[in-house]
C-alpha cells in the first residue's frame, strides 16, 4: 500500500497539524515499501541512462524524474519529453526555454542530455539529487490525494522562497509567478481575486498583484517572502481564502480579515 498521510482536520487547523507532525510522517512516507522499492530501482538504473531515447522508454524511470519536478502528469507525453530532453537548455530557443512553466527548463538542465556530451545521470550524486526532490513532490502528492490547498501550500513554501533569492528584477519574478499554475493559484486566492483574473493582460495582472501585495505586507517585492514570517502570513491567507471558498458563504470577507489580523 502506497503512503497516505494522516490529515484528520480541515482548514487552517489541519494545515497547523501537519506542518507539526509533517518531519515525523515524511519519514514514514520514506519507509514505505513502495517508496523503498522506487528510491532503488532508480538508484540502480539511472546511472546507465545515456540519452533521453532511454529515459522516456523505461516507464519507471520517467515517473519519478518527472515526478521531481512536479511534471508527472506528462507521464504519457513521451514525444514531448524526449524533444525536451534534447533540446537542452543552453540554446535560447530550445523547447524548454520558450515554455512558460519554468518548471520543464529546471528538468531539462537536471538531466543535460541536450547540453553536454556526457549527461549528468553519469554524476555520482546525480540520484540523490533528483531522489531528494521525487521525496518531497510525492509527500506533497499524497497530501493534494487528501486536501489540494495543502498540496498548494507547500509547494509555495518551497518555490517561492527559492524565487525570491533569485537574482532577476521583481517584475520578472512576479512573471515567474504567472507561469508557474500553482503559484499563480496561490497568489491568486490569497488575494481573493477570480478565476477570470488570468484573462487579462498580463502587464496588468502584474500590477494588481503588486498592488494587493504592497497593501497585504507593506512591499510589492517577492524578495520579502524571502522572510519565514512573511511566508507564513502568505499562506495563512491562502488558506483562510481556500476555506471560504470552500465553503461559499459560510466564511464573509470580514470574518476573514478579523482572524488575519489576529494572528
Amino acid at each position: 500500500m502506497s503512503f497516505q498521510p494522516v490529515l484528520p482536520l480541515a482548514g487552517y487547523a489541519g494545515w497547523s497539524f501537519l506542518k507539526r507532525t509533517m518531519a515525523r510522517q515524511q519519514v514514514a512516507q520514506q519507509a514505505s515499501p513502495v517508496q523503498q522499492r522506487d528510491e532503488a530501482y532508480f538508484r540502480e538504473k539511472i546511472g546507465k541512462v545515456t540519452t533521453a531515447e532511454q529515459l522516456v522508454s523505461d516507464k519507471r524511470l520517467l515517473r519519478i524524474s518527472l515526478t521531481a519536478f512536479g511534471l508527472e502528469a506528462d507521464l504519457n507525453s513521451k514525444a514531448f519529453i524526449r524533444k525536451l530532453l534534447e533540446g537542452g537548455t543552453l540554446k535560447e530557443g530550445s523547447l524548454a526555454n520558450k515554455l512558460a512553466d519554468k518548471q520543464y527548463q529546471k528538468f531539462a538542465a537536471a538531466f543535460g542530455f541536450g547540453d553536454y556530451s556526457v549527461p549528468r545521470t553519469a554524476v555520482s550524486t546525480f540520484p540523490e539529487e533528483i531522489l531528494a526532490q521525487f521525496r518531497a513532490r510525492s509527500f506533497e502528492t499524497a497530501v493534494g490525494q487528501q486536501n489540494d490547498s495543502y498540496r498548494l501550500a507547500l509547494n509555495a513554501e518551497r518555490e517561492i522562497p527559492a524565487l525570491a533569492a533569485r537574482k532577476t528584477s521583481e517584475t520578472a519574478k512576479w512573471y515567474a509567478v504567472l507561469g508557474n499554475a500553482p503559484l499563480r493559484e496561490v497568489v491568486q486566492t490569497a488575494f481573493g481575486l477570480p478565476k477570470s483574473f488570468s484573462a487579462i493582460d498580463l502587464d496588468q495582472q502584474v500590477a494588481v498583484l503588486r498592488d494587493k501585495t504592497r497593501a497585504a505586507f507593506g512591499s510589492s517585492d517577492i524578495s520579502q517572502f524571502g522572510d519565514p514570517a512573511k511566508m507564513e502570513a502568505l499562506v495563512r491567507r491562502f488558506m483562510f481564502q481556500s476555506q471560504a471558498q470552500e465553503q461559499g458563504a459560510g466564511i464573509s470577507p470580514a470574518a476573514i480579515a478579523l482572524t488575519l489580523l489576529r494572528r
